[in-house]
C-alpha cells in the first residue's frame, strides 16, 4: 500500500494512528484527524501528553516537502491545552500545563504509582478482591504514615475482560511504594505493576 501511495497510484491513505509514526511520504498536502478526543480522554494520567504526542506527530506528516500542507482536527475540546499546544507545535506551553495538572493531582513525577489487577472468571470475585485490597491499602498507608497518598478504585479495568477472565483494579499514589509492598508481603493471583506504563 505504501509503494502505492509513493508512486502516485494512490492519493488518499486512510488508517489508524500506525500511519502518522515514522512514515515519510513525500508531498502530503492535507492531513485529516478524526475524534481526536477518543485518546484525550482515556482513564489515564498521561492521556494529554499522549494526545499531544501523536497530533504533533500526525502534524509532521503534512508539509514536510510541500508548501501551503494543512492539518485539520476534528474535536470536542479545542480549548484543551494538549490541542491548543500541539496545533501550535508548543512543547513549552504544553509541559508547563501539564506538569501543573500532575503536581495538584500528585501524579508521577511527584508520586509513584502501583497498580493492583485481579482477573476472574467471575466478575464478583474481582469486585470483592479488589474492594478488600483497597481496605488494605489504606490501613496500610495510614498506618506507615505516608503522605500524600491516594487510592483509585476498585473498579473495573478499561479493558474489563481479556483472555476470557474479568479484570478489576486498584491504583495507589504514594511517595515510595516499597514500604507497603513489603507489609502488604506476596499477593497471589494478584498482577502488581509498580510505575506503570498504562492504566488500561
Amino acid at each position: 500500500m505504501l509503494d502505492l501511495f509513493l508512486n502516485h497510484e494512490a492519493d488518499v491513505l486512510i488508517g489508524t494512528q500506525m500511519i502518522a509514526k515514522g512514515l515519510d511520504l513525500p508531498r502530503i498536502a492535507l492531513v485529516g484527524v478524526v475524534a481526536a478526543d477518543t485518546a484525550l480522554y482515556l482513564p489515564d494520567f498521561r492521556s494529554g501528553e499522549r494526545t499531544f504526542q501523536l497530533m504533533t506527530q500526525v502534524a509532521g506528516r503534512a508539509g514536510r516537502r510541500s508548501d501551503g500542507a494543512q492539518v485539520i482536527i476534528q474535536t470536542y475540546a479545542p480549548e484543551h491545552y494538549a490541542l491548543r499546544a500541539a496545533q501550535e507545535h508548543d512543547y513549552r506551553s504544553f509541559y508547563l500545563e501539564e506538569i501543573a495538572f500532575r503536581r495538584s493531582m500528585h501524579y508521577p513525577p511527584f508520586a509513584r504509582m502501583v497498580r493492583f489487577v485481579y482477573a476472574s472468571s467471575s466478575t464478583a470475585a474481582c469486585e470483592r478482591e479488589t474492594t478488600a485490597l483497597a481496605l488494605r491499602l489504606r490501613e496500610t498507608v495510614e498506618r506507615l504514615n505516608l503522605s500524600p497518598w491516594g487510592i483509585i478504585g476498585p473498579a473495573p479495568a478499561y479493558i474489563q475482560r481479556m483472555r476470557g477472565r474479568w479484570r478489576w483494579h486498584v491504583l495507589l499514589r504514594v511517595p515510595d511504594p516499597l514500604p507497603v509492598l513489603e507489609a502488604l508481603g506476596r499477593l497471589p493471583g494478584w498482577l502488581v505493576d509498580v510505575d506503570p506504563v498504562h492504566l488500561l
